[in-house]
């Protein structure tokens, strides 16, 4: 099949097997890539699922399942406190094209940035559209953001068996390639019944407080090497290596 264009589709969008097309994505199929009635592209549903579709006029038909393996085997979690300015927005767009499952902005002791209440809604555009250029058939979910101690709150209070690490810039950390390896992998298969979590700090580093409760909570001390990172850096960093192990030995 010849290369197609990638459109990402909530579930509301769709009834039986017709999508009802936004003005915004009619737009962008007709007048940017200049697809006619009759055309075919994937859709990309918020389900995972990934379909042929047809183009018609205002709507699209859903033809056929497509099988897409572009995904990580295992869901990745980035607890991340906002950087100052926009930054946030090419973080999103940088560790969507990286593989990452769910995102969760978080405001820290130290964070500056108090995020207007469409923000959530931007970022989440901006996952799409990263979704959509990567080639990837799941749209990562872009959480509200929440303040850290909450969010760890009701982490505790959670099930989740997810292996937590939690970046830190200066000390004698482990780095976090080895962690996983040691973690994740059994001779050469994955531990598939998991999930990855990684926290990451502000600009200013997380506090002493915000550590200590992050190891009571289950976060695990790492390190992602001898330098110190941008807070708009560090992200896609540990997503590069969280790929790196899991895609390495599948």
């Amino acid at each position: 099949m010849r290369q197609l264009q990638r459109l990402t589709i909530v579930t509301q969008q769709v009834q039986g097997q017709s999508i009802t097309l936004t003005v915004e994505q009619q737009h962008y199929l007709s007048r940017v890539l200049r697809l006619r009635s009759g055309d075919r592209f994937l859709a990309l549903l918020d389900s995972g699922v990934t379909w042929l579709a047809k183009l018609e006029e205002g709507t699209a038909e859903l033809l056929e399942p497509q099988e897409v393996k572009t995904e990580l085997p295992l869901n990745v979690t980035l607890v991340l406190s906002l950087p100052k300015g926009s930054g946030f927005d090419e973080v999103v767009r940088q560790v969507t094209e990286l593989g990452v499952s769910r995102i969760v902005p978080v405001i820290s002791d130290r964070t500056v940035l108090k995020p207007s209440a469409n923000r959530r809604d931007r970022w989440q555009r901006i996952a799409g559209e990263a979704t959509e250029q990567s080639e990837r058939s799941q749209t990562p979910t872009v959480e509200e953001p929440i303040d850290f101690s909450r969010y760890l709150n009701e982490l505790e209070m959670s099930k989740s068996n997810d292996l937590r690490y939690f970046c830190w810039g200066r000390g004698d950390s482990v780095h976090l390639l080895s962690h996983l390896q040691n973690d994740l992998l059994g001779g050469d298969q994955i531990a598939m019944n998991i999930g990855i979590t990684i926290a990451i700090g502000p600009e200013g580093g997380w506090t002493d407080e915000e550590v200590d409760r992050s190891v009571k909570a289950g976060f695990v001390s790492v390190s992602l090497g001898k330098r110190i990172l941008r807070a708009i850096t560090a992200p896609a960093s540990a997503m590069a290596i969280v790929g790196a192990v899991l895609e390495y030995r599948v």
